[in-house]
């Protein structure tokens, strides 16, 4: 039978390429760090990453990695289980209640993933009585577990809070109404207005969920994200997030929420119901995690001292940076091609990054996107910058 598809798919996969679409894998070959080693056709080839979510330098620490080894010794390596039958120890509980209590929320289920957190949250409290409100540039488990629910859909520009105000309008018959939006946009590294969105959630009588992956650990004064950094702790009724960006690295994600949310999700959430539980070594290190990012702020202030020095110098060099203060730091190229040629020609000078282009942002805005790492040094910061001028020609 798959004789019969073969040619279709291969004809597929050769549009894809074509179009310049093709997502080649670069292996890695040391552990994830600043600086690594990636295959290449001459041999292991010694980078600086620039291009990875480790935001707090956090995925090969010498602390989390002696953790993991002890977790690894005391509960075992998998469960072999879902949470409801044999799937839940001491661990993920803790875990569960830590997180909560770090994100100023009542509870605390945890997912394989954020995408399965965000895939089992909207088919559990919504159906066709409601309405669900999405930022237009939300991530893509966002949109997914949108389309997994009967609730009506309305979308709204990228922090246009005057199109959300209509799409609430539009909304204001729905038994329940949803705002849903990402704290951070991780394509230009701009952040939601959580404060004017719960404004308007409060005058419309919506609740507001965050999906906060790409701030968690790292933003706000103690690193518990865009609620925190906007005031709105107590005004955010569901936060999903992830394990796998600034807290470690490794896999797993959350959703933190009112009490009886929760409860709900441990009932009715199908990726939570059907997927093994979060490993055991991956819950107990990232224990470990929090007690770090809240014992200390030296990861957080070292990542906003790269992120400027990076922008700063970048500015200085006359490139175009899209504003802000986010360590995701887009250099906007426009054109697809070019953009690729440049990310080639930075990694031939030990600089990995990637190029961005449609469809994963709009025609014409194609860019390099810069990640900044509490692991980078001052000088892997200016190093950079320099083979961007070099790479520009």
């Amino acid at each position: 039978m798959f004789d019969d598809i073969r040619d279709d798919l291969r004809a597929t996969l050769d549009e894809i390429a074509s179009a310049g679409l093709l997502k080649p894998e670069r292996v890695i070959t040391t552990p994830q760090r600043a600086g690594i080693a990636v295959t290449a056709a001459g041999g292991p080839l010694e980078v600086l990453n620039f291009c990875a979510n480790n935001y707090l330098g956090l995925a090969d620490h010498p602390e989390l990695v002696a953790a993991a080894k002890e977790a690894l010794d005391r509960w075992g390596f998998g469960m072999a289980s879902v949470r409801f039958i044999c799937g839940t120890q001491e661990v993920h509980k803790e875990l569960e209640a830590r997180l909560a209590e770090f994100l100023g929320q009542e509870d605390t289920v945890l997912y394989s993933s954020c995408f399965d957190a965000n895939g089992g949250v909207f088919e559990t409290l919504l159906d066709d009585r409601d309405a669900v409100i999405s930022d237009a540039l939300n991530h893509a488990s966002i949109i997914d577990g949108i389309r997994l629910c009967k609730a009506r859909r309305l979308r709204y520009a990228n922090r246009d809070m005057a199109e959300l105000e209509a799409r609430l309008k539009e909304a204001a018959d729905a038994r329940r109404k949803l705002i849903v939006t990402d704290g951070v946009f991780s394509m230009d590294g701009y952040f939601a207005p959580l404060d004017e969105i719960c404004d308007l959630a409060e005058r419309y009588g919506a609740m507001v969920m965050v999906d906060d992956s790409h701030a968690v650990g790292f933003i706000g004064e103690g690193g518990a994200g865009t609620p925190e950094l906007y005031g709105v702790r107590d005004r955010v009724d569901i936060i999903t997030g992830t394990l796998g960006k600034a807290l470690g690295g490794a896999s797993g994600g959350y959703t933190a929420a009112r009490k009886e949310i929760c409860e709900l999700l441990r009932q009715r959430s199908r990726p939570y119901l059907f997927s093994n539980s979060l490993a055991p070594v991956i819950a107990a290190t990232s224990l470990r995690v929090l007690e770090m990012i809240s014992g200390s702020s030296e990861a957080r202030e070292r990542l906003r001292a790269n992120t400027e020095r990076f922008r700063t110098k970048m500015t200085e060099a006359g490139f175009d940076l899209l504003p802000g203060h986010h360590p995701i730091v887009p250099v906007m190229i426009g054109d697809a091609a070019q953009a690729g040629a440049m990310a080639e020609r930075l990694l031939e000078q030990g600089i990995y990054v990637i190029g961005f282009s449609y469809p994963v942002v709009p025609h014409g805005q194609a860019r390099i996107r810069v990640q900044l790492s509490a692991a980078h040094s001052a000088g892997d910061v200016d190093r950079a910058v320099e083979a961007f001028v070099t790479a520009r020609g």
